[in-house]
């Protein structure tokens, strides 16, 4: 009986030359696109997608082209809030009018109404279903997911249209691991956003994203404090929202902070875009949080000596 160290190469199974295959479509899809930006935190509950969707709304207003990748599966939420549920992922039609496209031609983009780019899952499945990944080994199943989720993203970015775009944006699950496992699959050309609240605990678990992220090649830009206070409408205020309120330091520069708003809440929930936020506490934060963001990546890479 051979033992895994007696195959020859991939075995004859061609799972080397597939992957480069996919990896070429990937390079392909994405050679328009001049930033990749991964927004996460490790944390969960922090307004992570939330704060992707209307940063994505203050890039686009500057008029940078933008798509959003919502790379959780297991829970999308920018189908919702960018208002593209139940959109439909039209394949661009044969160059001879008739049959399916070729195989080069990539499935065209859902767009907001302000002209963002979105994938999501939850254009395609209904929130009352979940994403299921048949498994044989049952007793294995999440370690046979997590395969098939980064077998599905490498899908989707050598399947879509990205075009030319300024910049794409990953909006990542929670999990410090998750992110560290997202840095590897898009590789090195992809930045970093991590995205915190005014709490040691949710401070504690970016940090140690930070430190995971901080052993390989990716750019960390930063970092964004969200819900730092919430806006008082009644008062014209900010007020503070957590106890500790004061600032921390993360050992990577802070983008900006962003107050909490109830309307921003209700925004997301209709799919309402950014513009009409723009001139509010929450509006001018994410405008200042978008010029830091363009700012940090235009500036050249310092490499520590």
């Amino acid at each position: 009986m051979k033992g895994y160290y007696d195959i020859a190469g991939d075995g004859g199974s061609r799972v080397l030359e597939q992957v480069a295959e996919q990896r070429t479509r990937i390079t392909d899809g994405l050679a328009g696109v001049r930033h990749l930006v991964a927004v996460g935190s490790g944390k969960g509950g922090v307004g992570k997608s939330t704060l992707t969707l209307h940063l994505a709304g203050a890039l686009r207003a500057r008029g940078l082209r933008i798509a959003i990748l919502d790379a959780d599966f297991n829970g999308p939420s920018q189908a919702r809030m960018a208002g593209v549920q139940g959109a439909v992922f039209v394949p661009p039609p044969s160059p001879t009018g008739f049959g399916v496209a070729g195989g080069s031609q990539r499935v065209a983009l859902p767009r907001t109404g302000n002209g963002i780019a979105v994938f999501s899952m939850g254009s395609v499945i209904p929130e009352s279903k979940a994403l299921e990944f048949e498994s044989a080994a049952h007793g294995e199943s999440h370690t046979w997911r997590a395969t098939r989720e980064f077998a599905l993203l490498g899908e989707i970015l050598g399947s879509f249209e990205w075009g030319a775009l300024d910049l794409l944006m990953f909006d990542l699950p929670p999990g410090a691991e998750r992110t560290v496992q997202y840095a590897d699959f898009l590789g090195p050309r992809t930045s970093f956003l991590l995205v915190t609240i005014p709490s040691e605990v949710a401070r504690g678990v970016v940090a140690r994203s930070v430190a995971a992220l901080s052993k390989g090649p990716n750019r960390v830009l930063g970092y964004v404090e969200n819900m730092s206070g919430y806006y008082c409408r009644d008062c014209d205020d900010v007020k503070p929202l957590f106890i500790s309120a004061e600032s921390a330091d993360l050992g990577i520069p802070c983008l900006g902070t962003v107050p909490f708003d109830p309307e921003l809440a209700r925004h997301c929930d209709r799919g309402i875009p950014f513009t009409e936020l723009a001139e509010t506490p929450v509006g001018l934060a994410l405008d200042h949080v978008a010029q830091q963001l363009v700012d940090s990546l235009e500036s050249p890479v310092e490499f520590p000596r």
